[in-house]
């Protein structure tokens, strides 16, 4: 525990989240609830019993309250929580999910204790109501953005009328005192994610010692997924160029069907192919000799990018929303324009041709990141937050 992190404020929080149906949002917050812990806190946990997730969160924290059935507009969950926060003497509520804003503060509101409410934005863009834009900063005490870029969404607001996602074209701020938008960065497991031998899962993938395996890791859903055809299409441009390079697509969604119809049309079968889903992505990412994250949508970070990072490996990223900012903790690889096919070619063929990392320079690659990014200095980062609260 470090002195001074709970003992002097006495904080017993409370951590809600609504889904844990296994998204990014969802693990960071299982990771924060346990690293807050191993700070000496003591941290309660509220979410769906029946959830994917549930049976891990129940363990995790030092008591468990099941949301249950929320009701019309949420207006039971929001009256049991609030009997919960004023039973379990919560003094700091933290929500996760942007659905669960309103009934953190509404239940913390009428708990008669006053628990402090602190929210955190993992997307890189604001809430979408007008009304939460309008109202929710003043209603709460702290909103924890997860990258530079988030924050300043939420404080100036992002426009790029011309965008072909619709979703970049107009990003309105909030409203209120933005002094209480606060940067506090994820982590990642680097206990998990450090250089090791990769050799079964490469052959498992099919991939010989000389081949130069780029692959992107993540969902595929539609409508673009996080850019997977764009990687095929630049993969077409380069396969001739560099014989020895291989394609991966590491990940499930619903884009399946199209992405194995794009390898047949541009002529890739036997350089590019979709991996079985893999439930060990420190060896996926030991396994691959390039990272590549093409994002086209928005991107509030981009943990993906320390996970390759912490394993030594080289990235090619699109320069997007707070992507570089998670680039720029390595800076080994290459940022691109998004949505250029012809610069995430010339990437390829570049990094292709560069000379990979020595075991040295990979461990060194490993501790910068393990230093700033690993899980307990991102809640640190958290507890610092929450002292500046808790002293205020």
């Amino acid at each position: 525990m470090s002195p001074g992190v709970s003992g002097s404020l006495g904080l017993r929080l409370l951590h809600l989240n609504s889904r844990l149906t296994g998204g990014g949002t969802d693990h960071h917050c299982l990771q924060l609830v346990a690293g807050l812990r191993g700070l000496g806190y003591t941290v309660g946990l509220a979410g769906p019993e029946d959830s994917p997730l549930g049976p891990q969160a129940r363990g995790l924290g030092d008591h468990w309250f099941d949301t249950g059935a929320e009701g019309p507009l949420k207006a039971r969950l929001v009256l049991r929580l609030a009997r919960h926060l004023r039973r379990a003497r919560i003094s700091l509520v933290h929500a996760h999910h942007g659905r669960d804003y309103w009934p953190a503060v509404l239940a913390a509101r009428l708990s008669g204790v006053r628990p402090k409410i602190v929210l955190t934005r993992h997307l890189a863009k604001s809430p979408s109501s007008w009304f939460s834009r309008r109202f929710l900063l003043n209603q709460c005490d702290l909103v924890i953005a997860v990258s530079e870029f988030t924050a300043r969404v939420m404080r100036e607001g992002a426009l790029e009328p011309d965008s072909p996602e619709p979703e970049r074209r107009a990003r309105p701020p909030l409203r209120g005192d933005h002094r209480r938008v606060q940067v506090a960065y994820g982590g990642i497991d680097t206990e998990r994610f450090r250089p090791t031998d990769a050799a079964p899962q490469r052959q498992a993938w099919g991939l010989e010692p000389a081949h130069y395996a780029f692959a992107v890791v993540g969902g595929y859903d539609a409508p673009r997924g996080k850019g997977q055809r764009e990687f095929l299409e630049a993969a077409a441009r380069v396969h001739e160029a560099i014989p020895n390079a291989r394609f991966l697509i590491v990940g499930r969604g619903n884009l399946k069907a199209t992405l194995e119809t794009d390898i047949a049309r541009l002529g890739l079968r036997g350089k590019a192919w979709l991996t079985p889903y893999c439930h060990q992505m420190p060896l996926a990412m030991n396994a691959l000799d390039c990272l590549v994250h093409p994002q086209v949508g928005t991107e509030a970070f981009g943990l993906v990018v320390l996970e390759a990072f912490a394993c030594g490996k080289p990235v090619i990223a699109s320069a997007l929303d707070g992507i570089p900012e998670a680039f720029a903790v390595g800076d080994y690889g290459r940022l691109i324009p998004s949505e250029s096919v012809p610069a995430l070619a010339e990437a390829l063929v570049a990094q292709a041709a560069a000379v990979p990392a020595t075991p040295s320079q990979r461990h060194t690659l490993y501790e910068r990141v393990a230093r700033a990014f690993s899980l307990p200095a991102a809640a640190q980062r958290v507890a610092a937050l929450y002292q500046r609260l808790g002293s205020g």
